[in-house]
């Protein structure tokens, strides 16, 4: 189908040829009639012009001329398409009407001058279809066939301008009839079928690519950004919590974390091993030569010939020796050698303590290193009595403890008890656990909130003692008292374990008159209520220092003073 084809694509019209024209043979009916090309847009006169526009072409008096005028070379007048212009499309021909059949006559033309609206055609059949048009005179123009819309570009036509244009002929013609062997040809093709490339279809090609490249460049500086963005912000639907901002690390010096930071570097890890068991405890450095103060019990294991480890804060470890120990105070004191950069801890005083003052213990429980704990001194001078597993009772330790809340578990033996200022107040011995009320004596291995620590006024005079002498001495009265008794207070027995007299000849107590079968009742005021408890208040002096007991006797009370006595400590 071709569409119309606008008149400013058609070209004016072109000079005739100076070779003479051929009559060509009439035939009485044509099956196919040439339209004339639209006059360009903007010309709407009606008198035809020559070919370079210098003025009206003289009117023409015969028939168009035909395409083609044979000749004996076969060679086209100048200017005339020549049988290898490009074919029209092919198109199924009408059946042609009946010989003799009237084909309505065209309508007169215009009159010369007479202005034509847009649309009117401006080429009519010729006037005579016998006469030959003369020489240089245009070809009248033909009817104009209306075209169906087509995509072909128009190209120029070389048929002659009419003179006298026609109306457009109905829309009932046939398709034969609409042929138009004048009509703009399609673009050639390719072998691939597809159109030959125009400048209008290269702009659109490149507006794709550009568009295309545009595209591509979005997506990948997006790509980079999204994820930047979900690395740094998180993106989609990424949870993000909210998050309080980096603190400074340090902390006030009263404060748990703060206390720790300062003592943790002198707290150390005692792993000890001997010929039949081994065991692990804390312990923590008294001065810059390397001495260490623990638990007794916390070295026993290695006896005489087994193995002490010292492990520091740092991480580095260490060979240890005993330096001296004793089971009475629960003490001990080791020695590393060949270690820079201790960090000795400061000795507070546990006299200055009182109940619910707060406490941070440290220590390894269950090899834990380096744990912390606090609480707070929940009592004070609590007779304790630990030990004793050996059956004979020289290993029984008797301590007017400081007690404390502070979680204290098998590892933290021997480790510090320090008050707000980082200072040690107690060395962590024993722990209460729970019974099951069985008598079994099996309970629960851990804390329960009852935890003791020997007191370090008392901690510090046997490491002192230990260190310069080996031994810790052992303030006495010089007596011997009955552990069988049951009633309130401490009674003198009637005999020693030697079977001697109960009150040693000479001794503290001989002279301060004690007599066998008294019952102490108080020592400086305080009340007591077993012989246990006697031996923790006097254990918590230093030989000389002097006591003022309360005694009953034959069911009087008496007062009494005595200068407390020493003896070594083995």
């Amino acid at each position: 189908m071709a569409r119309p084809v606008p008149a400013a694509a058609l070209p004016t019209e072109a000079p005739a040829t100076e070779a003479p024209a051929t009559e060509a043979p009439a035939t009485e009916a044509s099956a196919t009639e040439v339209p004339a090309a639209d006059p360009p847009v903007g010309d709407r006169s009606t008198e035809p012009f020559d070919a370079v526009g210098r003025g009206p072409a003289e009117p023409a008096t015969g028939r168009p001329e035909p395409a083609h005028v044979s000749d004996s070379t076969s060679t086209p007048p100048y200017g005339v398409p020549g049988p290898w212009a490009p074919a029209p499309p092919v198109q199924h021909p009408a059946t042609a009407p009946a010989h003799g059949t009237a084909i309505p006559a065209p309508p007169p033309p215009p009159a010369h001058g007479t202005p034509l609206t847009e649309g009117t055609a401006t080429s009519g059949p010729p006037k005579d279809h016998d006469a030959p048009a003369p020489h240089g005179s245009p070809t009248p123009p033909l009817p104009e066939t209306p075209r169906t819309p087509s995509h072909n570009p128009p190209v120029p036509s070389s048929a002659p301008a009419p003179e006298n244009p026609l109306p457009p002929q109905p829309s009932g013609r046939t398709p034969w009839q609409n042929y138009d062997p004048w009509a703009p040809v399609a673009a050639p093709l390719q072998q691939t079928g597809a159109a030959v490339d125009t400048p209008r279809r290269r702009t659109r090609r490149a507006l794709l690519a550009g568009a295309l490249l545009l595209a591509l460049l979005a997506g990948g500086v997006g790509g980079v950004v999204g994820a930047y963005l979900e690395r740094s912000h998180g993106g989609g639907n990424v949870v993000e919590l909210p998050q309080a901002a980096e603190e400074p690390r340090g902390r006030a010096p009263d404060s748990v974390a703060g206390i720790a930071a300062r003592a943790l570097p002198s707290v150390v890890t005692l792993h000890v091993s001997g010929a039949e068991e081994s065991g692990t405890g804390t312990g923590f450095v008294l001065d810059d030569r390397g001495h260490i103060l623990t638990n007794n019990h916390v070295v026993e294991p290695a006896g005489t010939d087994g193995e002490i480890s010292v492990t520091f804060h740092s991480g580095d470890t260490a060979k240890a020796t005993v330096v001296g120990r004793d089971s009475g105070y629960d003490l001990a004191v080791v020695e590393v050698s060949d270690v820079r950069g201790l960090k000795p801890m400061t000795l507070g005083n546990s006299d200055n303590v009182q109940v619910g003052d707060p406490v941070v213990a440290i220590g390894a429980p269950f090899d834990l290193e380096g744990t912390v704990t606090s609480g707070i001194i929940s009592a004070k001078e609590r007779p304790i009595t630990a030990g004793g597993e050996s059956g004979g009772g020289t290993d029984v330790s008797y301590v007017d403890a400081l007690q404390t809340d502070a979680p204290i578990n098998p590892g933290n033996s021997g480790g510090p008890l320090l008050d707000s200022r980082a200072r040690v107040v107690g060395i962590n011995s024993a722990i209460r656990s729970a019974d099951d009320g069985s008598g079994s004596g099996t309970g629960q291995a851990g804390s329960i909130g009852l935890g003791f620590a020997i007191p370090v006024n008392q901690a510090k005079r046997v490491a002192e003692e230990l260190i310069n002498t080996g031994k810790a001495t052992h303030p006495v009265i010089g007596v011997t008292l009955d552990m069988d008794y049951t009633g309130d207070g401490a009674r003198v027995g009637t005999k020693s374990s030697a079977g001697g007299p109960a009150v040693t000849e000479g001794g503290p107590g001989d002279r301060a008159g004690l007599e066998a079968g008294d019952v102490i009742t108080e020592v400086d005021g305080r009340r007591i209520h077993s012989g246990d408890e006697l031996i923790v208040k006097t254990r918590a002096h230093r030989p000389g220092d002097r006591l003022e007991l309360t005694l009953k006797r034959d069911g009087r009370e008496k007062n009494v003073s005595l200068v407390l006595g020493s003896s070594d400590g083995a």
